[in-house]
């Protein structure tokens, strides 16, 4: 990885990204020592302008950012740094630079979707009217779009395959709000289990 800091005094913009979620958590500046502490640590540390020296984000309050990948954009003067936080990233204790946790993709944003359908008894809608015929129903349509998923795997035709794939989804984010609970909280089993 060859780095062009020579473009602007010595410095490179980083930008810092949730390597779970994709969220843009902030932006910093890196010096060639900077970096290789960084690359050597597994810790993100930035040449701080203000301070006019390094300085490893987290080093005061505990929240550090390990690092999972960095890439280099394609002039050779930016980097894109993937990172796990350890806690709220932003000074003014917003866990982002640049607000709050965001959805993070279109699942996120169909759920928050479904969840309003429910919450505002939209009438008219599927999502609603599923969601009032009861636990029983919603469970039985995921069993039956799960049964269909699996009819569509077996054969060869790829484009009913993803359509099965997206009903059992969607009727899965519909069960999950009925029983309580949020792709948020079956991610993070996923995640105790990636060990």
């Amino acid at each position: 990885m060859k780095i062009d800091f020579e473009k602007n005094n010595g410095l490179v913009p980083v930008i810092i990204q949730d390597s779970r979620t994709q969220q843009v958590l902030m932006l910093g500046y890196m010096n060639e020592e900077a970096l290789e502490k960084t690359e050597k640590e597994g810790i993100v540390t930035f040449f701080s302008r203000s301070k006019n020296r390094l300085w490893t984000k987290g080093e005061e309050s505990g929240n550090f950012l390990t690092v999972k990948k960095i890439s280099i954009d394609c002039d050779q003067d930016t980097l894109l740094i993937q990172a796990v936080p350890k806690n709220t990233v932003c000074h003014t204790g917003s866990f982002s630079c640049f607000g709050e946790k965001d959805n993070k993709g279109f699942l996120y944003e169909l759920e928050a979707k479904i969840a309003d359908r429910i919450d505002s008894e939209t009438e008219g809608s599927y999502t609603y009217s599923l969601y009032q015929r009861g636990i029983n129903k919603m469970a039985q349509k995921v069993g039956e779009e799960a049964v269909e998923l699996v009819i569509e795997a077996k054969d060869s035709n790829d484009d009913l395959f993803k359509n099965e794939a997206a009903d059992l989804l969607y009727h899965f984010l519909i069960l999950l709000k009925a029983k309580g609970f949020s792709m948020q909280d079956i991610e993070g089993i996923l995640r105790s289990r990636d060990q």
